[in-house]
């Protein structure tokens, strides 16, 4: 009985499916002004925020301290870590090697993107269980010339969007299959302007055509996660339907949220998977109990870095979600 009982558990452990873990950690920038960015200047150690190294070094170690937590909750390490709001590879790369992290084997895939603030989407990654067989950028461009002012634009040809890429890893597992991540954060809804809209519509389009390509390619095994700014219940995400499924919509239905906004939980932080699968995949929002303090309108809210200009020693506004294949 014992040995039909041990069977059973490697059999299971061998067909289960990574787990993939989404957080926008709000403005992840390292504490020095090396680049032209308003927003490095303002997030450094003689800048507006007085963005100090201890303060860094604090904020790496919550953020490593939580993913422990999350290990603890599920049983195992999230084989793939896509995040948001990060400013350089320098910053990953201290988060994984100076605090408990550097225990175990995550490694760092990530691109500067043409964002103004610069900030990018990143993602980690176990090397003992999926091997990277290919990452890259994928940017946004304008057609239309009146979302882009650019010279490009001018003389009739796309412009690039000064916005977050999509980033695409795909990646093989003990079993030989091979499994593609898209990690996203799509342009806000600032201003609710129909300018913000119709960025958010291109990012779901170009979205749309990467997914296209990897089923194309022979690649069905596909999750895209990610800070969408927009809510999963968004007609938009119809443009998806065929390539993806929206495991978001239930959460919402249910009244689960990932963000506080005027005393009210929104979903904003959304995640899609091919249909091969969507049968055994399911998607959570995480409340890290360290991470919640109380909000003034009821009930509770995560705990952010700051709130304005004064220093709460949080890690973000968003709260984290899981999806488990």
């Amino acid at each position: 009985m014992k040995t039909l009982v041990l069977y059973l558990c490697i059999l299971l452990l061998q067909r289960s499916g990574p787990t993939i873990l989404f957080w926008n950690l709000e403005n992840f920038f390292d504490w020095r002004n090396d680049s032209t960015s308003t927003s490095d200047a303002e997030f450094s150690s003689r800048g507006e925020r007085r963005w100090t190294r201890r303060r860094f070094y604090t904020k790496c170690n919550a953020i490593a301290k939580s993913i422990m937590w999350i290990a603890s909750q599920e049983g195992k390490f999230p084989e793939v870590i896509g995040l948001a709001e990060v400013e350089n590879s320098f910053a990953l790369k201290r988060l994984i090697r100076s605090t408990s992290l550097q225990k175990l084997d995550y490694e760092v895939v990530h691109f500067d993107s043409p964002d103004r603030r610069g900030i990018d989407v990143a993602l980690l990654y176990r090397t003992s269980t999926l091997e990277l067989t290919s990452s890259k950028p994928c940017h946004l461009y304008a057609p239309q010339a009146d979302i882009d002012t650019s010279a490009a634009n001018a003389r009739g040809q796309p412009a690039l969007l000064h916005t977050r890429d999509i980033l695409l890893a795909t990646f093989r597992d003990a079993s030989g299959e091979e499994i593609a991540v898209l990690v996203n954060h799509h342009p806000s809804k600032y201003g609710g302007s129909e300018r913000s809209d119709a960025r958010r519509r291109i990012a779901v389009e170009r979205l749309r055509e990467l997914c296209d390509s990897l089923l194309a390619g022979g690649i069905d095994r596909i999750a895209a996660v990610g800070d969408f700014n927009d809510t999963p219940d968004n007609p938009l995400y119809t443009l998806l339907d065929g390539s993806m499924v929206n495991l978001s919509l239930p959460l919402w239905r249910a009244g689960r949220g990932s963000i506080r906004f005027e005393g009210k939980w929104e979903l904003i932080d959304l995640c899609f998977v091919s249909k091969p699968l969507a049968d055994d995949a399911m998607a959570e929002v995480l409340s890290i109990p360290f991470l919640m303090v109380p909000d003034r309108s009821g009930g509770m809210k995560p705990l952010r870095t700051y709130s304005g200009p004064r220093y709460l020693g949080g890690v973000s506004d968003h709260c984290p979600i899981i999806l488990k294949l």
